[in-house]
């Protein structure tokens, strides 16, 4: 196990060495300041603190910008290490591929946590200062809801990006994919959710904030219990897309 951690720590200093590392803290900061200036500037008011973070924090609201960063930063976990030939020497190493693959996405998943928890803090910060303190119709424990529906959100996405990075071994298509689909998420809810099956695809069941405030379903049968459970399946099949690949993938 603490081998295991070592090589998580490992796979930590090389994404904080980036430059790129700190790049979407200072975005997501920046974006979320200016947009309160805005409101506060030229909306009529009437907006509190916690309505204005959980605004900033869910995937309905800003939220989903912090996913494209996320997918952008973590796109070339695997993928640079074979454009930039270090592959070879991380797997020389006495650890296994599997554990050092596992170590890489725990390293991901951490700094998703971190972009998280951040957004969430400068959010509420920049609420409470921004619209005041008075407590309206949403409450803190409301934009905790958000921030968690975001983070299950974006590990979802990041996964897929993963995957594709390993399968590539390119970081271009692995942004790109990613990326798109984030984009085509909406529409394709809108085009495909008259149809029953539909209920089964990732793009019905990636943000349960779908489920607070008691809200409807787009397909009938969905739930917040079955729309977890279809988004486990996605995710082991991504991860066992990954792994399988990376075991067996020949880099002499």
């Amino acid at each position: 196990m603490r081998s295991f951690g070592n090589l998580v720590w490992n796979e930590w200093l090389k994404m904080f060495k980036k430059r790129s590392f700190f790049l979407p803290y200072a975005l997501l900061a920046g974006m979320v300041i200016f947009t309160a200036f805005l409101l506060y500037k030229f909306s009529d008011g009437g907006s509190t603190g916690y309505e204005f973070a959980q605004i900033a924090v869910t995937t309905k609201g800003m939220g989903q910008v912090l996913t494209l960063l996320a997918i952008v930063v973590t796109a070339g976990a695997v993928a640079k290490e074979h454009s930039m030939g270090t592959i070879k020497l991380l797997l020389i190493r006495a650890q296994s591929r599997t554990k050092i693959l596992a170590s890489k996405y725990v390293a991901v998943l951490i700094y998703i946590l971190t972009l998280v928890a951040f957004m969430f803090a400068v959010a509420v910060l920049t609420g409470q200062i921004t619209f005041g303190m008075d407590v309206g119709s949403v409450t803190l424990g409301d934009v905790l809801i958000g921030a968690v529906n975001n983070l299950v959100y974006t590990i979802v996405y990041v996964t897929l990006t993963f995957m594709v990075g390993i399968l590539t071994r390119s970081t271009g298509p692995a942004i790109g994919i990613g990326m798109f689909m984030v984009i085509m998420e909406s529409m394709v809810v809108q085009l495909l959710a008259r149809y029953s099956w539909s209920k089964y695809l990732l793009f019905l069941n990636v943000d349960l904030s779908l489920y607070s405030g008691g809200a409807s379903s787009p397909v009938p049968g969905m739930s917040l219990t079955f729309s977890i459970i279809v988004l486990a399946v996605y995710l082991l099949l991504f991860l066992a897309a990954g792994f399988v690949t990376f075991k067996k993938r020949d880099v002499a």
